[in-house]
């Protein structure tokens, strides 16, 4: 076996110093680009690198809030779409003879003052409250998002009359405002109250959007495509609001739940949904006068209020946890 110290066959050391200091700095960067090219934990060449909204899914899928309000709010809306899965009754369908009755075979909630089935009813409210939280949602995120985030790109006398709109509108008292402008509409539809809450909710959404408008538009990315001469539209839409959107997305989350239980309190008033309509609020007026007598009644709309509410709060603060960088 040949000496590697023979003449004919130089070690590393003497063949570095025979090629010179730049034979050494090439074969350091070559090491290095090999070194780079393979994953920490060595599984092959590096992946393209995680954006905020993959790390924040990654996180999602391993909190238990998360996990557990998602399945309700899922079970929630299957039964809003096909209430007639787990409620064969009629809501509507009453019988006075059984006015105030307990618990049943076949009716396992009772039956409520004019002898309505409390199971049905409670099961179909859900579609009434859920369709009106997420309409409510969307009006109040694309109204208050378009008009903040356009006010915060501009600025100037647009930002200024859109600052002093919106408090105007925080000086309205939510309930007051709804008993003022709800008791002179007839209708028994949905609409009045959506349009309602997407009138008096949009001010909070367009600040969030304004505030953080104004500071993604302040990073270098954004700097340089203006340099480059990149349209307002283009900025807006390919750099500012993929950028801007998640404070949002975190605010109307947890709103959504905030808007279902101020329809429950303005038909608890008498001035938001109105009979036929079957909703929570409505149950838990009538059953309001009657709860010593039969708290049956109000136990199970009330329970199921409450319920929703609390999915939707908990799925806010999951994602505002997981969008928020500085809780990582």
């Amino acid at each position: 076996m040949p000496d590697p110290q023979q003449p004919g066959l130089p070690d590393d050391k003497s063949a570095i110093s025979a090629a010179g200091a730049g034979a050494a700095t090439d074969m350091a960067m070559s090491e290095g680009i090999s070194l780079e090219g393979q994953d920490p934990q060595g599984g092959g060449p590096d992946t393209k690198p995680r954006s905020l909204w993959s790390d924040a899914w990654r996180d999602l899928r391993r909190n238990p809030v998360f996990l557990i309000s998602s399945l309700i709010i899922l079970f929630l809306v299957v039964i809003s779409v096909w209430p007639s899965l787990i409620a064969s009754g009629n809501p509507l369908s009453c019988d006075l003879a059984k006015s105030q009755e307990g618990s049943q075979p076949g009716h396992p909630f009772g039956f409520n003052q004019q002898g309505c089935d409390v199971y049905t009813r409670t099961v179909y409210g859900a579609r009434t409250s859920v369709a009106v939280g997420v309409l409510a949602t969307l009006g109040v995120a694309v109204l208050g998002s378009v008009l903040g985030g356009l006010a915060g790109f501009f600025g100037g006398v647009w930002d200024a009359i859109l600052s002093r709109v919106t408090d105007m509108f925080f000086a309205i008292p939510v309930v007051l405002g709804g008993l003022v402008l709800l008791s002179v509409v007839t209708s028994t539809t949905i609409w009045p109250v959506i349009g309602f809450m997407v009138l008096l909710g949009w001010p909070q959404i367009s600040r969030i959007a304004r505030g953080s408008v104004i500071t993604a538009k302040q990073n270098d990315y954004v700097q340089a495509a203006r340099a480059l001469g990149a349209s307002n539209t283009r900025m807006l839409l390919r750099h500012i609001t993929p950028n801007a959107v998640a404070p949002v997305i975190v605010v109307a989350t947890i709103a959504l739940g905030t808007y279902i239980a101020l329809e429950a309190t303005l038909s608890f008033l008498g001035v938001g949904l109105r009979p036929p309509t079957v909703s929570w609020g409505i149950d838990i007026s009538d059953a309001s006068a009657n709860v010593r007598n039969a708290p049956h009644m109000l136990l199970w709309p009330a329970g199921a209020l409450a319920l929703t509410v609390l999915a939707f709060i908990m799925l806010g603060d999951a994602v505002r946890d997981a969008l928020d960088p500085k809780l990582r």
